[in-house]
């Protein structure tokens, strides 16, 4: 990929920075909108790939434009053998910031990220979307400069689809045999079991990631397999087989409520996204706690917060990671899935 930016601009007026992550999708680099002088993200992807992903992604920022904890889109195009999709440069991901933080969060910070998780997913399904891989990788925190420096963002659309239609509101007919997408650790059971994914799946896939940040891992991580096939099976059969109060178990019960509720939704069923907020507001309650917008990360290098030049380099807008070796997402491009455990 040297041949990305042989010009140094892009998108007429769009200058390309450093490389801040990549992915099976291609690189993302830092850049600078020349005209206004601001500091923008640059995804690269070749032209020729398999299955494309960077212009479905721009029709999602534009149905979902000016929504909170959204990024702006400001540009997609071609430059070269490459698609360009050109974003606001957001902070580090909720994945970086819980690694930082020892790879556990404290309940009053799962329960204050929770609420915003599930309202940045309520805006995608008010929208007629669903988001379909749901991951903390794919939820950054807003840029350190920016008014709300904790407010998290929701990005990486390269798998949304609609499950109603926009104007008729008609849900997509229920179906079964469908191939896996999204990330083996989150997905829902639902989904491991080839059942076609509506707002439910979204929902249960973060409860699935707000008992990954209190437990510091979740039952079915690190299970082996000889096929990425029979890996997904076991993975499903294991969340089949955990029950809900024992995946919770020492946490406050709203979490058990939580995942008991998005767990019962029936197919076209539009949740309660109010009560699943509620559950969490009287989880705090239990704990004594308030909730004031003070997060772990902000306790990091003696109260000064998270810090790039401290802190490892961060997996920027859910792709990749620095460094691969040590984070290895094998990408099944037979069925968009990923075997992230």
């Amino acid at each position: 990929m040297s041949q990305v930016h042989s010009s140094n601009v892009v998108g007429v007026h769009y200058k390309v920075g450093k490389k801040i992550g990549e992915g099976s999708f291609g690189i993302i680099f830092e850049g600078m909108n020349l005209l206004a002088n601001q500091q923008v993200a640059i995804k690269f992807e070749p032209r020729k790939s398999e299955a494309p992903q960077l212009r479905d992604e721009f029709r999602a920022y534009r149905i979902l434009n000016g929504s909170i904890g959204v990024p702006n889109a400001y540009y997609f195009g071609q430059e070269g053998l490459h698609n360009i999709l050109v974003i606001d440069l957001l902070g580090p991901s909720l994945e970086d910031l819980f690694e930082w933080c020892g790879r556990k969060f404290s309940v009053k910070t799962t329960i204050q990220v929770a609420k915003q998780m599930i309202s940045r997913v309520q805006t995608i399904h008010e929208n007629n979307l669903i988001y379909r891989d749901i991951k903390p990788d794919n939820f950054l925190v807003a840029n350190p400069k920016s008014k709300n420096p904790n407010l998290i963002y929701i990005v990486d659309f390269g798998m949304a689809k609609y499950y109603r239609d926009p104007k008729s509101k008609a849900h997509i007919p229920y179906r079964e045999r469908k191939s896996l997408s999204g990330t083996a650790r989150y997905m829902s059971i639902n989904t491991h079991l080839g059942r076609e994914q509506s707002r439910r799946d979204d929902l249960e896939s973060l409860g699935h990631v707000f008992m990954y940040f209190l437990r510091g891992s979740l039952p079915w991580q690190g299970l082996k397999a000889p096929t990425n096939k029979l890996k997904y099976e076991k993975i499903g059969e294991k969340k089949q087989s955990t029950v809900v109060s024992e995946l919770c178990y020492g946490f406050p019960s709203g979490f058990t409520d939580y995942l008991n509720y998005v767990r019962n939704l029936k197919f076209d069923e539009t949740p309660n996204y109010d009560y699943l907020r509620s559950v969490m507001d009287k989880s705090l309650q239990d704990i004594g706690e308030k909730e004031d917008g003070h997060y772990d990360w902000m306790d990091l290098n003696a109260g000064k917060g998270w810090d790039y030049l401290i802190n490892k380099k961060p997996n920027l807008h859910g792709y990749g990671y620095p460094n691969p070796r040590r984070h290895h997402h094998q990408q099944n491009n037979n069925n968009n899935a990923n075997t992230n455990q």
